[in-house]
């Protein structure tokens, strides 16, 4: 079930650990991810895991890299030159990088993070079991997981993902995007205890 913020936020839910975004492709969801993140950083939340970005040339999209976002290591989610991998439309997914650098950066993050950052849980990454191992890990490390969930994938696992008592979806829109960051940020806070 998608939850609205202002339901959380009025007492709702508290019961609840983890926060996954979703929306239609580019809403925002990353953004919103990303700029929570900043705010939480600046109160001296220690954050880990994994987000995936586009890979521009000539104003065009052609893939998607991981980055580490604790040490800042990049690599290849897909890409529409990528010969090898399973298809995803007009992308090849790099199982590879997406093992050794998302996979290793959410295992890293349950170790050592405050704030477990998942972006995100779409039909690429469902090629990888371990991505899929690394999500649960996450999810049962007693650490706090923000994390985006693809809009429209339906599988076994994203299910999963949304039916579980501890997780808060949250729709992404154009008419609350704007305030999503401090909102959830601060609502991370209230779960953290601080």
């Amino acid at each position: 079930m998608v939850q609205n913020m202002e339901i959380l936020l009025k007492g709702e839910g508290y019961s609840k650990r983890h926060i996954f975004l979703t929306g239609p492709p580019r809403i925002g969801k990353t953004t919103v991810l990303l700029n929570a993140v900043d705010y939480l950083r600046a109160r001296g939340v220690r954050v880990g895991g994994m987000i995936s970005q586009e890979i521009r040339e000539g104003g065009v999209r052609v893939g998607f890299k991981i980055v580490d976002l604790g040490r800042g290591v990049e690599g290849i989610l897909a890409h529409i030159n990528q010969k090898i991998g399973p298809s995803v439309g007009k992308y090849r997914v790099c199982v590879e990088d997406l093992e050794g650098v998302g996979v290793g950066a959410i295992l890293s993050a349950c170790e050592y993070a405050d704030l477990v950052v998942i972006d995100e849980v779409g039909p690429m990454e469902l090629y990888s079991d371990a991505f899929k191992r690394a999500v649960l890990r996450a999810l049962d490390s007693g650490r706090i997981v923000l994390g985006t969930i693809h809009y429209r994938v339906r599988s076994g696992f994203t299910d999963m993902i949304r039916k579980r008592g501890d997780v808060d979806i949250i729709e992404v829109t154009y008419e609350n995007r704007a305030r999503l960051p401090r909102e959830i940020a601060n609502e991370i806070l209230r779960r953290m205890g601080r």
